[in-house]
């Protein structure tokens, strides 16, 4: 049985759609200028904040958009916790609890669609809504387990494939899953709707040997060497060619229930009148759409 990930919407009837983030907004902000100059089948109506220190106000007053912040520090600190970490069963309700809130701020403006747009809290919103992220890596690569060696959190995904010797990297949508424990099974486990095309290291073999050596020789975080420096850069730089490039044609293509996923978890593309299976779709920098195919 093959069902679609997300009900089809269209440009004359959007997904009321809340963007999600916690710092500087360009995600956001990509997203809002896209819908602002082409009629999308999702509309944003809802900026959501975890940071008060974030762009979201900003970005809310300019695009005229509902803001909402839920200082997930300062609800933490309210009960006495001094780190927002998933490291223990309290900690955990409590991320529960501010999850819940969250939902609640959503349900008043009838949300049915959420974008994080570098949002950082783990949360299960993703049990009550869809919900797309973008992430730094190549989330269609596995391991033999079957595991997604480009997942993870901040320069993770950069840096293992560095060390792999990959030569790029490239940026990914996902559909967002629910999580237990501390989320580390989960992270970056749903399907891969998106993916941009590959963005080359700018690296000679002799600078590639030098990072990959550093990492070796690395003990505690907080890491600030030359690895972690060119991970933020490269990290930058996906943004630009993968995270902006990407992000607003797969949501697109999400609110119009083009994707679509059979009883197995496999993923599928409906084009045209056809349905294809896929393992993600690319879309690239000069506009072309690219099915990926299941091996």
């Amino acid at each position: 049985m093959m069902t679609e990930l997300f009900p089809a919407h269209s440009e004359k009837s959007p997904a009321r759609t809340a963007v999600l983030l916690s710092g500087t907004g360009s995600n956001a902000r990509v997203l809002l200028e896209d819908c602002r100059r082409n009629e999308r089948a999702f509309r944003p109506v809802l900026l959501v904040t975890d940071n008060p220190e974030s762009r979201a106000g900003e970005l809310a007053r300019e695009f005229d958009l509902s803001l909402a912040e839920l200082d997930i520090r300062a609800f933490y600190a309210s009960f006495g916790e001094s780190s927002i970490k998933l490291d223990s069963p309290r900690r955990r309700e409590l991320r529960d609890q501010w999850s819940c809130l969250l939902g609640e701020e959503l349900k008043k403006h009838d949300i049915e669609l959420v974008l994080f747009a570098g949002f950082i809290p783990m949360t299960n919103l993703t049990e009550k809504f869809p919900c797309l992220n973008v992430h730094p890596g190549d989330l269609t690569v596995t391991d033999p387990d079957g595991s997604r060696p480009f997942a993870g959190l901040h320069c993770k995904p950069v840096e293992e494939a560095l060390c792999r010797n990959t030569g790029f990297t490239r940026s990914s949508v996902i559909l967002a899953r629910p999580y237990t424990g501390n989320g580390k099974g989960e992270m970056d486990s749903g399907p891969v709707v998106g993916v941009s095309g590959k963005i080359f290291f700018d690296l000679s073999p002799e600078q590639t040997g030098a990072l990959k050596k550093l990492r070796s020789s690395r003990t505690e975080p907080p890491f600030r060497d030359e690895l972690r420096r060119f991970a933020l850069e490269h990290i930058d730089k996906m943004k630009v060619l993968g995270d902006h490039v990407i992000f607003p044609r797969a949501a697109e293509d999400f609110a119009r229930g083009r994707f679509l996923c059979n009883d197995r978890g496999e993923l599928f593309f409906r084009e045209k009148g056809e349905i294809h299976p896929i393992l993600s779709v690319e879309y690239t920098v000069d506009g072309k759409k690219l099915l990926e195919r299941q091996m």
